[in-house]
């Protein structure tokens, strides 16, 4: 049994789509879980209405593009008065129903972004059927029980795999057609998983099914030593063992969402990471192994804020003053993504979630001057060597650098 996943990039259009169609039916004699991904920029796209909604502005023109951008898919792969339009039809009518409701922000947030998955794996569904395949649609949040962190869903995994392998008889005789990124809650509200969180679907299900393979496929030819898009010299790796891919997710390597790994390598679970525009490839294998010399695997993590907590009262900082900052970050679920401490102040970086990172500050404030900058670059080298770790510790703009017997860190303006 295997479990694939496509993103949103190869899903983007209809002949995406067809492509998609293509690799499932090539996939062999194996039982199949398919797990998708919103279609294209759709998960950007919810989040802007989101975000105008909640603001009491007008969302509804922001909607009709993505309804006119599905619809133009739907009009190129099913004929005019097919079942799927009423489906959707009825996703984008649960969709403004969710944008009038009341609840705090990131629960809103979750009932209306998850829409997208459930957009998309709607239209594969069908769209398999329609070329003869033996589909089954799999709503997600009937299987993936989440506590009430909404945003960042923690899995019940006793809940979750016993609900997941009830579906093996469904596996005898179809391929099952489900979403990433979401799950549900015990009293029925959407969840999601995390930002690009639809890895780490795949790996829930594979690890309850104890699959044979987790597949990904993706728009590079495997895991990269760096993002091509940034650096045009980035080399593909033929393998890399768990626990480099572990930390690599960490850094911020978006090709694998970082909760994916660990329970694929608890079962022994292999996961490739291939091409969808040419399957033909090899991509990367990640399990169990030992790769020597690796080279220097080079991260660019945007969109970072880093904030500086200074004592007030000419005192040094103190594991008492640090308790308050680190009491602060986990009421907020917010994660440190590098840190340094002087006599007296304590700067650490993050990702900037506006709306979390601003309630942060508001708090501290009330203990610390409190300094930050936002719009900046982690850029994390690992496995360095002597010529990577000296053109990025001198590159322009550094706000904080720090290194390790292997790691350089280093947090730039661009």
């Amino acid at each position: 049994m295997k479990v694939f996943k496509f993103g949103g990039a190869s899903l983007k259009n209809a002949d995406g789509v067809k492509n998609v169609a293509s690799i499932i039916r090539q996939h062999g004699p194996d039982k199949l879980l398919v797990v998708v991904s919103a279609m294209g920029k759709s998960t950007n796209a919810l989040e802007k209405i989101h975000s105008l909604a909640i603001s009491g502005q007008n969302s509804s023109s922001q909607i009709t593009i993505l309804n006119d951008y599905h619809q133009e898919i739907l009009k190129q792969l099913f004929p005019a008065g097919h079942e799927v339009y009423i489906a959707v039809e009825t996703l984008f009518q649960e969709l403004r129903t969710q944008l009038q409701g009341s609840g705090e922000f990131d629960q809103i947030y979750d009932q209306v972004v998850s829409i997208g998955e459930m957009i998309s794996s709607v239209i594969v569904h069908h769209y398999l059927i329609s070329i003869g395949l033996h589909s089954h649609w799999l709503d997600a949040r009937t299987c993936i029980t989440t506590d009430k962190n909404f945003r960042e869903g923690k899995v019940d995994w006793i809940k979750t795999s016993a609900k997941i392998q009830a579906l093996k008889p469904v596996l005898e005789k179809n391929i099952i057609i489900t979403q990433g990124f979401i799950g549900s809650t015990e009293d029925g509200y959407t969840t999601t998983l995390g930002r690009e969180g639809s890895d780490f679907s795949a790996a829930i299900f594979a690890s309850s099914l104890v699959a044979s393979s987790v597949t990904i496929w993706k728009d590079v030819p495997g895991v990269m030593n760096a993002d091509p898009k940034r650096l045009s010299a980035a080399t593909v790796f033929e393998e890399l063992p768990f626990q480099e891919a572990a930390e690599m997710t960490y850094y911020g390597a978006n090709v694998i969402h970082p909760k994916t790994i660990k329970p694929l390598a608890n079962k022994g679970i292999p996961l490739l990471v291939k091409n969808f525009e040419d399957p033909s490839l090899p991509g990367t294998k990640i399990h169990e192994c030992k790769v020597y010399d690796l080279p220097p695997l080079i991260v660019f993590k945007d969109n970072q804020c880093l904030i500086s907590c200074k004592v007030t009262d000419y005192t040094f900082v103190t594991e008492q003053h640090l308790s308050i900052i680190f009491n602060a970050l986990s009421s907020l679920d917010l994660r440190v993504n590098v840190m340094q401490n002087s006599a007296i102040s304590f700067s650490f970086c993050l990702d900037f979630r506006e709306h979390k990172v601003l309630s942060l500050i508001q708090k501290l404030q009330e203990h610390f001057e409190v300094y930050y900058n936002t719009g900046l670059t982690l850029i994390t080298v690992k496995n360095y060597d002597e010529k990577t770790f000296e053109m990025y510790r001198s590159h322009a703009g550094v706000l904080l650098e720090q290194s390790s017997r292997s790691t350089l860190q280093v947090l730039v303006r661009l």
